[in-house]
This record gives C-alpha cells, sequence and structure tokens, in this order.
C-alpha cells in the first residue's frame, strides 16, 4: 500500500461496531484501511463468524480489509493473573492495549500514519481509557510519525447507527465482549 496522508487504519472489533465508524471516516475525508485483530476472541469459531460478518461491511463500504492470524494465546499472555478482574477493569485494559499496539505496528509497516479503533462505538467501552492507551501506544512507538486520532463513534447517535446499519446487513450479532472471561459473566 502507497504512504497516503488520508489513510487511516482502523482496528475493528467486529461488523456491528465498525460499521458507521467507516462511514463516517469517509465522510471526514479518510481513507479507512480496517485491520481485523482480535486475539482475545474465546474462540476460533467466533474470530470466523465476526470476520465473515466484517467481510460484509467492509464490501458495503467498497474498503480495504487486512486481518491478523487468530492467535488467542497472545491474548492468553497479557492477561495472566487478570482473569477474575471485573469487566472494564485491568484485563481489559490489557485486552485494549494489546490490539491498540498491534494496529500501531501494523500502521508503521504500511505507511499509514493515522490509526483508531472501533472499540468507543461501544456503550460499554471508556473512551477516555481507550484514547489514553491509544495515544501512549503511538507516542511510545512513533511520536512523530504516527498519531491516535480520538473519535468517539457513540456521539451523534453512533452506536444506534451502527446496530441499524448491521440489522440491514444482515450480519452476525455477537452478546458478548469476545473473551471467555466475559462469557463466563
Amino acid at each position: 500500500m502507497e504512504q497516503n496522508e488520508n489513510k487511516i487504519l482502523i482496528h475493528a472489533c467486529c461488523g456491528i461496531c465498525s460499521g458507521y465508524p467507516i462511514g463516517l471516516l469517509k465522510d471526514m475525508g479518510y481513507k479507512p484501511v480496517v485491520y481485523f485483530c482480535n486475539p482475545n476472541l474465546d474462540t476460533k469459531e467466533e474470530y470466523e463468524r465476526r470476520l465473515q460478518a466484517q467481510k460484509v461491511v467492509c464490501m458495503y463500504h467498497w474498503v480495504d480489509l487486512i486481518t491478523e492470524e487468530y492467535r488467542h494465546e497472545d491474548f492468553l499472555e497479557v492477561v495472566k493473573g487478570l482473569e477474575e478482574e471485573p469487566e472494564r477493569g485491568k484485563r481489559c485494559d490489557k485486552c485494549i492495549e494489546l490490539r491498540l499496539r498491534q494496529t500501531a505496528k501494523k500502521a508503521i509497516k504500511l505507511g499509514i500514519n493515522t490509526f483508531t479503533t472501533s472499540l468507543v462505538i461501544s456503550p460499554h467501552k471508556n473512551f477516555e481509557k481507550i484514547t489514553k492507551i491509544g495515544e501512549t501506544i503511538s507516542d511510545e512507538l512513533a511520536p512523530t510519525s504516527l498519531k491516535y486520532l480520538p473519535l468517539d463513534f457513540k456521539k451523534k447517535d453512533g452506536f444506534l447507527k451502527t446496530n441499524i446499519l448491521s440489522k440491514e446487513l444482515g450480519i452476525y450479532r455477537q452478546n458478548y465482549c469476545g473473551c471467555e472471561f466475559a462469557k463466563r459473566k
């Protein structure tokens, strides 16, 4: 991929959450490239279901999709010892950090100087906390050439809009964040 100031790498946790953010980024003048990187998903089958939904959303928006190999062991390693943490606690922070770090590294590799995530569209996710994680990672990895774009996709009914689009597209709609620890709760 050629370097392009308008390109943005958007980490996508699932098709549902990324539907509206991709369209909004396009409306803002960006050329989104979707990065499906989710080692937190508890099974390969769940990974495949969400990936298929993501492919439908990317085809709908006519954007490129890059997928990362499913490596659940990466997630288990970073959350080791945090298995009993409550939802939205330290385990979730480590999970988000893992995925945003992989996204930032992929952006650097592709010559894309801006990245963001669809995670923030969920009313269950803390925008400020995710923003801090993203900005810290960009400062660590490439402070002069990489920027985390903090967009609260929940604003202006973003969560409602992304749910309407996912229903229109008839994509898989999961009922948990993805990891086995959240599923138990």
